[in-house]
């Protein structure tokens, strides 16, 4: 067989054809012309036929010559994904033996008749193929179709061809890292460009086009330059030295990837990377030089605690401290040990002491860690200490029982609980001797000593989250002191455990989450929790629905991940909407406590990838959720104020009705301020005998008391008449107003000294040649004598009568 590649341009396309050699006699192929361009006007049938691209699979030659067997490579048709034209013209297929007849064209394959169908449809007529659904490339690449030409009969024409379409992938996929959170760990003082981890992206888009080319990039970091990321590859490095894990203990990044080579879609994640400690922090002692005292004659006593410090992580070998005597025990008489809580060196005494030989030890104690230090890292002179020892001589100072001595405070204990009773004994035999106690060290001013028993209380609630606590222990020095001559003492170092109680439920972090419909998309939502208790009384928690409503645990699931988070996932398929799911977290304490908290979820509509769609239950979503317990201290709280307002109606109204029960008991409208009587010419500004309102509303109001002094003489009272009486007391509670006001009456009456009366008042001088005369009915027929009444004859009937009285005398 020689291959003969023939080129036909059209539309700028080429195809290649192979001559087929049989019985060595050379057989012309027919050449397969095809267009190929997209339809954009459905005007006519003839402007279809037209515009679609056309493709001959069967063409031959003049007639009376024999038609061989041919085998040609049809190029593939491309359609675009997401296309949204629907329906929408492919190719048009011709046979050339249109001419001796009409033609029925049919395809068949999947999309057509085979699943996924009804994609693809054909003209059986005119030979367009018509696209009818839109296409998704991450599901199905291309399609092999095969077609057929007919005659009217169903007679075939031709043999079937091969017809195959590809689908074109366009951007629609947005690259997703394998993780949300990435976590990395490196050791501090890492050279530049050590790896530190790798984050992976994939994208579902076509892997040989630009839509599927990712890049990385780092968009965050808590301290800038310090770390790098291959945008290829995705792999983290260091960029500069200064990673110091007592400085920063962990980073925190925020990582992109994006397709287009870094210009198209993009998606984030979180990378977390933990500082690995190393050995670069020499232990260094709390001070240059440490004062104990022993008794003689004593061993195997503790004498007494040297502290240090070191900076590396709490608890491994790099911070746990090995000490050791290297000088000022020749005799092998101290021993020296590590207090794994503290890190403390606890020195003690194994040999008898002697104070006639002896009186004071000059120790030299070195400390280093069980791990051996960096080289680079030089020894400071702070890690070796001067530690003397003084020998107290017998008389024997009193020994503590236990020294040092441990006790534990309940957190939150009030102040006045009892800690411990940290008591002495004399070690001398035969003599009776007090001790009294008294505290040396005592940090915080927590405790209280009583200088008799020892016993000791707290002043205030121990805090365990105080920096004075070490670890959660808390260490004072006890000093016990005999009364011998002169007075010998010992001390003692009590440690304080302020135990962690189980006094708060976990808190659920997140009121309102959001899922989709289908357990199949996304992937569940991240549930954590948080307790103000320390550890062991906290995580790890656990996540579980109330079984109270079992009926939940058919569509729903939560199942621990870790120590305090949970995966919150859907079982089967929901309907949209929102739902309150009763949610029970509870600790690991002794006791655990739980507390339930009401989750607002919002489940909706989800595209393939899992992210939602709008629709009307999502809205309410974005509300802030409320958990059952702070809807309880809600209610409550309305409730309460309820009740304060119907107490405070019910005391009004009692304190009214308390307030008007008698004289004024039946008037519900009293707005009068005072009696006032305007038709008496009495004292005048100096009349301060009007009745008092207030005690006509309350006549039970105690009487003022009676001044000492002399009430003044009224100008305008007769100087026969004697003082009246003070204060006018009115009657104890009379039953109603006209009583009261007989009675005042009655004794008015019997008082001549107060007004209304009927005499001569006398006023300051008003000036001469005021035609004003006076006002007195005594004076009166004074100034008439002179005064012409006969006008009042005009004024009309009503007046005729004070005109004969006046008028003619």
């Amino acid at each position: 067989m020689d291959p003969v590649c023939v080129r036909a341009d059209m539309m700028g396309s080429s195809l290649c054809r192979q001559k087929i050699w049989q019985d060595k006699f050379f057989l012309p192929c027919s050449l397969h012309l095809f267009q190929l361009s997209l339809v954009t006007s459905t005007t006519s049938q003839e402007e279809l036929t037209q515009d679609v691209p056309l493709l001959y699979p069967w063409r031959g030659y003049m007639a009376g010559m024999q038609r061989f067997k041919r085998a040609w490579v049809i190029p593939t048709i491309s359609v675009s994904e997401n296309l949204k034209n629907i329906p929408s013209h492919v190719v048009q297929i011709k046979s050339d033996k249109q001419y001796l007849g009409s033609v029925i064209y049919s395809i068949k394959g999947p999309g057509v008749d085979e699943e996924p169908k009804g994609i693809f449809n054909i003209n059986k007529t005119t030979g367009i193929v018509y696209l009818n659904a839109v296409l998704d490339r991450e599901k199905i690449e291309r399609f092999k179709l095969r077609a057929f030409a007919l005659d009217s009969d169903g007679v075939p024409l031709e043999d079937p061809t091969d017809l195959e379409i590809a689908v074109l992938d366009q951007n629609d996929n947005r690259p997703i890292f394998s993780q949300p959170v990435f976590k990395g760990y490196i050791l501090e003082n890492a050279i530049p460009g050590t790896l530190v981890m790798r984050v992976i992206a994939t994208d579902a888009d076509d892997p040989k086009t630009d839509n599927a080319q990712l890049k990385y990039s780092i968009v965050q970091q808590e301290s800038p330059g310090m770390f790098s990321i291959n945008q290829d590859t995705g792999e983290i490095r260091t960029v500069q030295v200064g990673l110091d894990r007592e400085s920063v203990g962990s980073y925190n990044l925020t990582v992109q990837v994006a397709d287009m080579m870094g210009e198209g879609l993009s998606n984030t994640a979180r990378v977390t990377i933990s500082i690995g400690d190393l050995n670069d922090n020499a232990p260094e002692f709390t001070q240059s030089e440490f004062l104990l005292e022993v008794p003689e004659q004593t061993s195997d006593v503790d004498v007494g605690r040297v502290g240090v410090t070191d900076r590396d992580l709490r608890g491994s070998p790099n911070w746990l401290v090995q000490f050791s005597i290297t000088a000022g025990d020749p005799q092998g008489a101290f021993s020296i040990r590590t207090d794994p809580q503290t890190n403390e060196g606890i020195l003690s005494v194994v040999k008898p002491l002697d104070h006639e030989l002896t009186a004071m030890y000059n120790l030299t104690v070195s400390a280093e860690n069980e791990a051996q230090l960096l080289p680079s890292v030089p020894r400071t002179s702070r890690s070796k200490a001067r530690v003397t020892v003084m020998v107290k001589n017998l008389n024997e100072p009193p020994v503590f029982l236990e020294n040092p001595m441990v006790a534990r405070v309940k957190e939150g204990s009030p102040p006045g609980s009892d800690v411990t009773v940290y008591m002495a004994v004399d070690p001398d035999s035969g003599l009776a001797q007090d001790i009294r106690y008294s505290l040396v060290s005592d940090p915080a001013n927590w405790l209280l000593l009583d200088a008799q028993s020892g016993k000791i209380w707290t002043t205030y609630t121990m805090d365990p989250k105080s920096p004075m606590l070490q670890g959660g222990w808390y260490t004072a020095l006890i000093r016990a002191t005999d009364n011998a001559v002169p007075p010998l003492s010992a001390t003692g170092t009590l440690s304080i455990e302020v135990v962690e109680l189980n006094d708060h439920a976990p808190v659920l972090q997140q009121h309102s989450v959001e899922l989709c419909s289908d357990p199949h998309l996304g992937q569940g939502f991240l549930l954590s929790a948080a307790d103000e208790d320390l550890p062991p009384q906290a995580h790890p928690f656990h996540f579980q629905l109330d079984e109270a409503f079992r009926e939940w645990s058919l569509n729903w699931s939560v199942s621990d991940l870790n120590g305090t988070h949970a995966m919150l996932e859907l079982v089967t398929e929901v309907e949209a909407g929102l739902y309150l799911l009763p949610l029970l977290v509870s600790d690991s304490g002794d006791p655990p406590l739980a507390q339930l908290h009401v989750l607002n979820v919002t489940v909706c509509q989800c595209d393939a990838v899992g992210i939602c769609s709008g629709s009307a239950a999502t809205l309410f979503s974005s509300g802030a959720g409320i958990s059952l317990t702070a809807l309880i201290i809600i209610m409550c709280s309305i409730a309460l104020l309820l009740v304060l307002i119907l107490l405070l109606l019910m005391f009004r109204c009692t304190a009214r009705n308390a307030a008007t029960k008698g004289l004024l008991s039946e008037s519900e409208d009293d707005v009068r301020d005072n009696v006032f009587n305007y038709n008496e010419q009495g004292g005048g500004e100096e009349d301060q005998d009007a009745y008092d309102i207030n005690r006509l509303r309350n006549p039970s109001m105690p009487v003022p008391p009676s001044p000492r002094l002399k009430p003044p003489i009224r100008r305008d009272a007769p100087y026969s008449q004697t003082l009246p009486r003070y204060p006018r007391r009115p009657v104890d509670r009379p039953s109603d107003i006209a009583d009261f006001i007989h009675d005042g009456l009655r004794t008015a009456d019997s008082d001549p000294s107060v007004p209304p009366y009927d005499t001569a008042l006398i006023y300051d001088y008003e000036g001469e040649g005021s035609v004003a005369g006076t006002l007195s009915s005594i004076l009166s027929g004074d100034g008439d004598s002179d005064q012409e009444y006969d006008y009042l004859l005009d004024w009309g009937p009503r007046f005729r009568r004070l005109a004969d009285l006046y008028g003619h005398e």
